[in-house]
């Protein structure tokens, strides 16, 4: 039978993607649902080509841009936040492909959960925010989390068939981004513009100013931390500009298995759907002839202060990865916008650490006021 996919962050680039590969294995796949943010012309475009029983509008002032543009079809349309935590407990559902971007995927993610759902999580934020309960309701949900990140996607198919408790460390691999070279005089004047033009990957805006200043990598470690079960002191950050081997696993016996391919997300986004088979796919081979050279560096952070305060912020734990996050999302937001610095971002991240109210076991009540708070926090920050 096929299996049926929600596609939470349709018209993104995970969601997208996601779509290239129903496509290309129809006789296994279909949509039972589609959800994005605002962009309405696009929702509507995918809802035609994939007929799916539902679409749902985040922004809820385009609930009637979408309605007419699908008035003529049988498709059920829906806008808000409480609608898109309602229809991923669809019993119909059998994967729900979650990539909202940022702090929004974590409502609809655990309602998911909570239905018992096998999620493809490529919203990272997801268990940096609240990975503890994650945790928790999948186990007691009988859930199943499967990576869809490429660097948590390369660890879990080099922990196949291995024992979590052989684990030496875990080897996170970073593009570097496009500022690697940079010095600190440098990147204090460096533009929005420069920081999206990222020299492997191509992402969302968001994503792609958090590879800039490599919170996305800190985010990572923390992500890892909560997917495989490994402290976050087991868990070593590398940057390697080629991005061909996307992780690997040191086990107690010195070997290491990494996952190595082209930077193209598909392969990541299908093995999640398909796991535990592989399909085939068209994608880019990897051609290791052409491969000059491979390179590792040590993350500078110094320069890139971002991934330092992920780590503090998983050492201290409670909700601190929580403001991690709020504070992280204000600042990138100001910084595409023209309203801060680079360098600016890690300073009220920081800042917004040291003055948000500490909570060491949160329940998700909490988690959403020490958003709301963070976020009220780092605002005031920026000028």
């Amino acid at each position: 039978m096929k299996k049926r996919l929600a596609i939470l962050g349709s018209t993104g680039s995970i969601g997208t993607q996601t779509l290239d590969i129903v496509r290309a294995h129809k006789d296994r796949y279909e949509v039972y649902c589609l959800v994005a943010n605002t962009s309405v012309e696009l929702l509507a475009v995918q809802a035609r080509e994939f007929a799916p029983a539902a679409v749902c509008i985040a922004d809820e002032t385009r609930y009637e841009d979408l309605k007419t543009a699908l008035a003529d079809t049988d498709i059920k349309v829906w806008a808000g936040a409480d609608a898109i935590a309602d229809i991923v407990t669809a019993a119909e559902i059998d994967i729900v492909v979650a990539a909202m971007v940022g702090y929004a995927g974590l409502r609809p993610t655990i309602a998911a959960i909570r239905s018992g759902k096998t999620i493809a999580l490529a919203n990272k934020e997801t268990l940096v925010v609240a990975g503890e309960l994650i945790e928790r309701l999948t186990i007691e949900n009988k859930a199943a989390v499967l990576p869809v990140d490429s660097e948590h996607s390369a660890i879990f198919q080099s922990l196949a068939g291995e024992d979590i408790n052989s684990v030496e460390k875990i080897i996170l691999t970073a593009s570097g981004g496009p500022f690697l070279h940079h010095s600190r005089e440098q990147l204090q004047q460096v533009t929005a513009a420069q920081a999206l033009r990222h020299p492997n990957w191509e992402m969302g805006a968001k994503i792609t100013i958090d590879s800039a200043t490599m919170m996305n990598k800190g985010f990572e470690v923390i992500e890892a931390k909560w997917l495989f079960g490994v402290r976050y002191d087991q868990i070593e950050v590398i940057v390697h500009p080629q991005s061909i081997i996307h992780s690997a696993v040191q086990y107690k016996d010195g070997a290491v298995k990494a996952q190595l391919g082209t930077p193209d997300m598909h392969l990541p986004i299908q093995y999640a759907l398909s796991y535990p088979e592989r399909l085939e796919s068209k994608a880019e081979r990897l051609d290791l002839n052409k491969i000059a050279s491979l390179t590792f560096l040590k993350p500078d952070t110094e320069r890139f202060p971002c991934l330092r305060l992920a780590y503090e912020a998983i050492s201290r734990g409670g909700n601190v990865p929580c403001t991690l996050n709020a504070a992280n999302e204000i600042a990138n937001l100001a910084f595409r916008e023209g309203r801060c610095g680079f360098m600016q971002i890690p300073e009220i991240i920081e800042q917004t650490m040291a003055k948000t109210t500490y909570i060491g076991k949160p329940t998700y009540e909490d988690y959403v006021k020490t958003d709301t708070e963070a976020r009220r926090i780092a605002k005031n920050f920026i000028q």
